[in-house]
């Protein structure tokens, strides 16, 4: 058993990391020359301003009594400047915006392995190509592109990771911090030769990063008074620096200036998905070589309805695609455009001759040209593409198929291997070994794939996924959508009446039913001696309590109180600590094990969602229940005392290990189905996969996005512990071998996991390309660890921890 669980978790291990072979490669390629246009440019410097997590519609709407939170920003819109939205494209994290808005390019999709603050690969971008470029703001954004830069021209002025606590009493200051530290740089550089001689150089850029309004969206929401005057603040903030540079350079004129976001955010104070609320962002460009306001004499062509609402119809509104962005700063101040930028010049923002922006836009094709030339090299093909960019994607993509092949040809063959193992193990048990004649065709084959491979000039990890199949078949010779969930809830709840249980048991059949229909609900909710257990109810009252508490006074904006916060990591450490102190009889054990995880579950729930465990759990009781009633039914042997007598660390007698049943499928299809609805159930995953820190707030409220995801990641899990336990119960109950059940749940898991193997998806949202990766990632956990999670279920269930040493007695 320990060569065949060995086995098996290697092939499954291949199997997982198999998607970032096929789904997850960067799509950006090195080795092109920089293209810059030739003409003098019309600025010497550039001033970028990004307001982190501000939407188009929060900036551009005006009061209800016609004026503006934005005078100065809307002054310019309407008399300096060119003004438009900037779309953006999921995943609309701040990441992925910053590197669209600097690099020119979208999210590579190989960064969904890679940790969120470090560079999936190394980029060019506009700060690398300016001669020298000056930061601040938060240090989760400005370090990246300092270490993307040849040389070390970007400089970096970042606050303590500390000041990010979406509990603090105004985020805003952050964005104060960004203003005073650029006001107090200008000015030293005044009496700072050496410094002042650098400025006034030409191709410098400098990035002001704003990140007030995106923590005030988290903490308070977008609509909240905390974020629209944090709005103000910065409106009134950029006036000031920008008075203050043109100060600086004596108002020479050759300052170009852009206001703009990397991301929207929703009305619940998220962001990460495709709505409007978080792809819509305000773009407004003034300065050197930009277009001053055009006024619009015929109906502009735009059907979104936003020009009504923001009372701009008579101003020219130019829309442009963020990465658009990269390239037309990189053309105001003459330098080359990022290598691996995807974004076309948007000539509507220049104000400058026909001939600059025909050489700008020359400039443009050949540095998108370069690109589609690398790809192509690297294939040697001499197909015919008509269009460049959609080139990119074929050569990309060109292995797909191949390897998805030979990924399925694994799949199946290994299910096909485990089904064989469980007709062995209880029918077929004489059946034959494969020759040694079939052993050399296969040896013939796993040459040839060699072979092709080393022609091919594949990486290391193609020959795995291409060889595996190979000896797997030697050896042979779903649920995607939550409201299918339900549906399923629905059908199993009518299983007692249909399989003759009812009659026999017509209460237990009953509870079957409503907790079934119970659950059912969840899916559908939106996205997101005797001993006493008296002592843990009141560990999960206090802890129903702290979320209240944390919350109130986060909205009374008195930060995260210590006392709430030493209750949450206590009860999160000593959940799996304070079972093993109950008793191990059946039902004791289990109602700890509920009682102790349900306190962790509730600190990390936001709303209706801390009912799921307890609903959850009352099915699986009348699961466990219902089962031995099965087994009586139908004169299977099992255990025959009363449930509530059963011990787990009871010895199991091995002779009354009973041979598998065609219910035992049955029962695996239970168990699988359940652990499916465990995670989906309440729309859990959707929180890890889009950034909303709201259900870690009794735990932490300074922004941490590793700790964040692992405290999310625990709450999805615990309902998973609760159906593992359940099983763990049924296996005793019913006295059937482990074993047995696990192969049949393999099978299951296997066909499942190949179901998602094909759903997997590289585009879309994090929370879209999260959410394709979670299913195949749950699955294949699944077969992965439920043996591991078997072992440790089984410690969770059996095993009694003694503190201190109890008097002996002679009675029970």
């Amino acid at each position: 058993m320990i060569t065949f669980f060995l086995v098996g978790l290697t092939v499954h291990i291949v199997f997982f990391l198999s998607i970032f072979d096929i789904y997850f490669t960067s799509p950006l390629v090195h080795g092109m020359p920089p293209h810059a246009t030739l003409l003098p440019p019309p600025a010497s410097r550039l001033i970028l301003i990004v307001a982190d997590g501000l939407r188009a519609d929060s900036l551009f709407m005006p009061l209800h009594n016609g004026s503006s939170r934005t005078p100065y920003l809307r002054s310019i819109i309407e008399e300096k400047g060119t003004w438009g939205v900037s779309h953006t494209r999921v995943p609309t994290e701040s990441r992925p915006g910053h590197v669209a808005l600097i690099a020119g390019f979208y999210e590579d999709v190989s960064a969904v392995a890679k940790g969120w603050k470090e560079n999936p690969v190394e980029f060019d971008s506009v700060f690398n190509q300016s001669r020298r470029t000056w930061c601040w703001g938060s240090p989760d954004i400005l370090p990246m592109f300092a270490k993307g830069a040849s040389g070390d021209h970007v400089y970096t002025h970042t606050y303590p990771a500390e000041e990010e606590d979406f509990a603090s009493t105004d985020a805003s200051r952050l964005d104060t911090w960004v203003f005073t530290q650029v006001k107090s740089f200008f000015h030293s550089a005044k009496s700072n030769s050496s410094l002042k001689a650098y400025l006034l150089e030409d191709k410098n850029v400098f990035f002001l990063h704003l990140l007030g309004i995106d923590t005030n969206g988290h903490a308070h929401r977008p609509m909240s008074q905390q974020y629209l005057n944090n709005i103000g603040l910065v409106d009134s903030g950029v006036a000031e620096v920008v008075s203050i540079i043109e100060e600086f350079f004596n108002y020479d004129g050759r300052t170009a200036y852009v206001f703009t976001s990397d991301h929207g955010m929703t009305n619940w104070g998220s962001h990460g998905a495709g709505h409007p609320s978080e792809t819509l962002t305000p773009l407004v460009v003034w300065g050197a070589g930009v277009q001053t306001a055009q006024r619009a004499t015929d109906p502009q062509p735009y059907i979104d309805e936003y020009l009504q609402d923001w009372k701009l119809e008579e101003i020219r509104r130019v829309d442009v695609n963020q990465a658009d962005i990269a390239t037309l700063m990189a053309s105001l101040i003459g330098i080359p455009i990022p290598v691996n930028s995807v974004g076309v010049l948007p000539l509507p923002y220049l104000n400058n001759t026909d001939h600059f922006k025909a050489q700008s836009m020359y400039t443009n094709a050949l540095q998108v040209l370069e690109q589609f030339k690398i790809k192509m090299s690297q294939r040697k093909d001499t197909t015919l593409i008509l269009k460049t960019t959609k080139s990119l994607v074929y050569y990309h993509t060109y292995d797909r198929f191949f390897l998805g092949c030979s990924v399925v040809l694994g799949f199946v063959g290994w299910t096909s291997y485990v089904v064989l193992l469980i007709l062995k193990t209880h029918i077929l048990t004489s059946l034959q070994i494969p020759n040694h004649t079939l052993a050399r065709v296969f040896m013939c084959l796993a040459v040839a794939i060699v072979a092709f491979l080393l022609v091919q000039k594949s990486p290391m990890t193609y020959y795995i996924y291409c060889l595996l199949p190979v000896p797997v078949w030697y050896s042979v010779v779903s649920f995607f959508h939550r409201a299918m969930l339900t549906l399923g809830l629905a059908v199993l709840s009518l299983w007692p009446f249909v399989c003759g249980i009812f009659g026999r048991s017509k209460l237990r059949s009953l509870s079957w039913f409503f907790s079934c229909l119970c659950l059912a609900v969840f899916p559908l909710m939106p996205v997101m001696g005797r001993e006493s257990n008296i002592h843990l109810m009141l560990h999960v009252v206090v802890c129903a309590y702290v979320p209240f508490l944390t919350h109130s006074s986060l909205q009374q904006k008195q930060g995260l109180p210590l006392l709430n916060q030493i209750i949450s990591w206590t009860t999160l450490a000593s959940s799996l600590l304070v079972p093993l102190l109950s008793s191990t009889r059946l039902f004791h054990r289990l109602l700890s094990i509920l009682l102790s995880l349900t306190a962790t579950y509730l600190l990390l729930s936001t709303g209706s969602e801390a009912l799921f465990p307890p609903a959850l759990s009352w099915l699986m009781y009348v699961w466990i229940n219902i089962e031995q009633e099965a087994m009586l039914a139908q004169g299977v042997p099992g255990r025959q005392e009363v449930l509530s007598t059963i011990d787990f660390s009871a010895n199991i007698d091995i002779s009354k290990i009973r041979q598998l049943k065609l219910d035992d499928i049955r029962r695996s299809y239970f168990f699988v189905f359940f652990i499916i609805t465990a995670f989906f159930g309440t729309g859990n995953i959707a929180s890890i996969n889009s950034f909303d820190p709201t259900s870690v707030y009794c735990f932490l409220t300074v922004f941490n996005p590793f700790i964040m995801g692992g405290l999310m990641m625990w709450k999805v899990i615990i309902p998973f512990i609760i159906v593992m336990c359940t099983f763990e119960t049924i296996q005793v109950v019913t006295q059937l071998s482990s074993r047995s059940l696990f192969l049949i749940v393999l099978v299951i898991s296997d066909l499942m996991a190949l179901h998602f193997f094909f759903l997997v998806q590289d585009y879309g949202s994090w929370l879209d390309i999260g959410t394709s990766i979670s299913h195949y990632v749950i699955v294949m956990s699944m077969t992965i660890f439920l043996m591991l999670l078997s072992v440790v279920t089984h410690t969770f269930t059996s095993q009694r921890l003694a503190l201190w040493r109890r008097p002996k007695i002679h009675f029970p």
